[in-house]
């Protein structure tokens, strides 16, 4: 298992829109841990496109777009929460 450090650009109850420096392969399958807010949740994800995104002389950013895979109701719950609070210009709780 390797750590490594992801941006979300876009998130809804379905998935993720994620940059990172380095390409994910076409369905494979992933655990994202994402904090949302002042939570955490670990949550399976399907690499759904993949493709660069940016480039300067030091490095590549890839975009990727994920899908969310079997959300367990309680990690549901939170992204519903965050996004709701988002959606409603709140702090996310």
């Amino acid at each position: 298992m390797v750590f490594q450090p992801i941006t979300i650009k876009e998130i809804s109850l379905g998935g993720t829109q994620v940059e990172t420096r380095f390409p994910l392969q076409l369905d494979s399958l992933h655990d994202f841990r994402l904090t949302l807010g002042g939570r955490s949740v670990v949550i399976k994800g399907r690499v759904a496109h993949c493709s660069i995104s940016d480039v300067d002389q030091e490095m590549v950013v890839y975009r990727s777009g994920i899908q969310f895979v079997d959300p367990p109701e309680r990690v549901y719950s939170v992204i519903a929460q965050f996004i709701e609070a988002i959606m409603g210009g709140r702090r996310a709780p």
